[in-house]
């Protein structure tokens, strides 16, 4: 073996040692040229690697470990790895991150090279314009990245610690009022059921995943109104509920029981369709048949798409007077009239709804709407007679 290249059969390679490990780059066949090729970029290696300038990307732009010391390897890497942890939804929001945010800049650059100051310059200058809390979640992503690259390194690395981004103030729910209610489900239209659909997550505060999955065969008793979620769908992917709590059965109040006896006549009749579920495990994949409840108006399932929020909801409310809010707002219109009321326990609407405690509901409801609300000094005069 020559010293820094070498003969190796019918192939002429250099070999050098590269952050502690030993390297070997094929040259070419070995031929008298390609020797002396060989030769001279060993010498070059060895003085750029004294005087501190070698760019192995440069010699070697082919090289697997080129590729293997990128970013973006160890991104592809980990999404592979993600894919079989988290639910499709967030798979897919995690790979559309990726591809628009952060691959486009740091891709191709050595993972060793990213630093906290190239990090923090990033944000400063090309996210400039982006809100804080994709910023955050783009953080995120790229610090578990590092942690999977200090894994095989057996040796700490993530630039992203320090990294501080702060969020402005979580939005308060926007609830519709009652007379908003009655506007939205009393207003003509010639798409029936995507009304039918909103007027039932109005009065049972569902998640707007699960109405949408509701099957008749999920339906246990349509007289008294007594369903079982099971199902949600989420970017056009059936899944399990969100959590063990969400699977629940409950009877309907009588506007939403009212809906599902009307809907009953339109679409219990139809051609059931075959669905693949995936798990909670994000592994288990179930198939079955189901009807589902809500359809489209040609008959197709219902979804939470641009069909039904702007071609339908947005318009919809202009038509009826209302001012828009997404369909996800119908699950904070329940919860709101149930707390204006002041006489439903809060364990009770948290059940009604999946919430896994009441934490969610004591922080965020029942306190920025007040017109729907009873008058309780009335109520405290009755009741004392004075």
């Amino acid at each position: 073996m020559a010293d820094g290249y070498e003969v190796r059969g019918k192939s002429v390679r250099v070999y050098f040692r590269y952050e502690g490990e030993l390297c070997r780059e094929k040259i070419g066949e070995a031929t008298p040229e390609n020797i002396e090729r060989a030769r001279r970029l060993a010498s070059i290696i060895k003085l750029e690697q004294e005087s501190g300038t070698f760019d192995y990307k440069r010699h070697f732009p082919e090289s697997d470990k080129v590729q293997e010391n990128s970013f973006g390897y160890y991104a592809s890497l980990y999404l592979e790895i993600r894919s079989t942890q988290v639910a499709p939804s967030t798979l897919v929001s995690d790979r559309s991150k990726f591809r628009t945010t952060i691959m486009p800049r740091w891709a191709d650059v050595r993972i060793q090279d990213i630093d906290y100051i190239s990090l923090q310059q990033w944000i400063s200058t090309d996210l400039a314009n982006l809100h804080n809390k994709t910023i955050k979640s783009s953080m995120s992503l790229m610090s578990q990245v590092f942690d999977l690259y200090s894994t095989r390194q057996k040796q700490h690395f993530n630039p992203t610690k320090g990294i501080k981004i702060r969020l402005p103030d979580a939005e308060d729910p926007d609830p519709f009022t009652l007379d908003e209610i009655r506007k939205l489900t009393t207003t003509e239209t010639d798409k029936i059921q995507q009304r039918e659909l909103i007027e039932y997550m109005i009065w049972d505060g569902c998640r707007p995943s699960e109405a949408i999955a509701l099957a008749w065969e999920d339906v246990l008793d349509l007289d008294q109104g007594i369903i079982k979620y099971r199902h949600a769908r989420v970017v056009n992917r059936w899944k399990g509920t969100k959590t063990k709590r969400s699977t629940r059965t409950h009877r309907l109040l009588k506007p939403a029981r009212e809906v599902l006896q009307r809907q009953f006549k339109r679409t219990a009749h139809m051609q059931a369709v075959t669905i693949d579920v995936v798990g909670r495990d994000n592994k288990t994949i179930k198939s079955m048949r189901i009807r589902p409840v809500f359809r489209k108006d040609s008959g197709s399932v219902q979804t939470l798409d641009k069909s039904l929020r702007d071609d339908f909801f947005r318009v919809h409310c202009e038509k009826a007077g209302v001012r828009y809010r997404p369909p996800s707002q119908c699950r904070h219109t329940f919860i709101s009239q149930m707390l204006t009321l002041g006489i439903i326990p809060l364990h009770w609407i948290s059940a009604h709804v999946g919430h896994t405690t009441i934490d969610m509901i004591q922080k965020n409801y029942g306190k920025w709407i007040q017109q729907d609300g009873p008058d309780v000094q009335k109520m405290i005069e009755k009741v004392l007679e004075l």
